[in-house]
């Protein structure tokens, strides 16, 4: 499975840790910057890692800000790419569950290391239910699309 992961400063040290442990799980990972904790906008970053995932470059996405929130919002900016604010493991399966959320987001100043790896973990092995939720998120690909209102 490959996954595209990126952040902004505020989230570089998260994301390394992120990105160390989905090698170390025999992962494959698109790491798409940023690679210190010098000041960027996390726009950039949360962009890049929504068109990864919604281009079909990857399976899926993590990105990372102070945060989450940020970063999350510019995931969702991209048509196809739906990114999700994960604090505990409850958010992660339910977000894929329920929501088919292709993008897992973090706060590296709200979500401890061993929180967001073990969310992570939950993210990447829960399947989406389909069934009644598979209508919600065809309503989220016309919003894309402006075809719903």
């Amino acid at each position: 499975m490959l996954i595209a992961i990126g952040s902004d400063h505020a989230g570089f040290n998260l994301k390394s840790t992120l990105k160390q442990w989905l090698i170390e799980n025999d992962y494959d990972v698109i790491d798409l910057g940023t690679n210190s904790e010098a000041s960027v906008d996390y726009p950039h970053y949360g962009a890049a890692v929504g068109h990864a995932v919604a281009d079909g470059d990857a399976d899926f996405g993590v990105a990372v800000c102070g945060s989450g929130q940020g970063i999350a919002m510019a995931v969702n900016k991209i048509a196809g790419a739906r990114g999700a604010v994960i604090r505990a493991n409850d958010d992660a399966e339910m977000t894929r569950r329920h929501n088919d959320a292709n993008v897992a987001c973090f706060g590296e100043r709200c979500t401890n290391p061993d929180t967001a790896l073990e969310a992570l973990d939950v993210f990447l092995t829960t399947d989406f239910e389909g069934g009644r939720h598979e209508r919600r998120v065809e309503q989220l690909a016309e919003l894309d699309a402006g075809e719903l209102v």
